[in-house]
């Protein structure tokens, strides 16, 4: 289950850090609505190294496109 919590909580942030595991980040909403994501540094690294390499494939695949290597 998702951990949701609103933004005024970081009034108290250690609780707020201490709800923190890796893969399991803490959802903030403002107003009612999700507005920002807390999550361990180990896992955000992990999240942009995969962005990273699918933004490199998409461009590899691109470029074979042109190229004509792929169809």
């Amino acid at each position: 289950m998702p951990n949701i919590k609103p933004v005024s909580d970081l009034r108290n942030y250690n609780e707020v850090l201490r709800d923190i595991a890796v893969g399991e980040p803490v959802y903030l909403t403002k107003n009612g609505r999700g507005r920002y994501v807390i999550m361990d540094m180990e896992e955000y690294e992990k999240v942009q190294a995969k962005i990273r390499l699918m933004s490199e494939l998409a461009q590899g695949e691109k470029t074979g496109k042109e190229k004509g290597i792929l169809t």
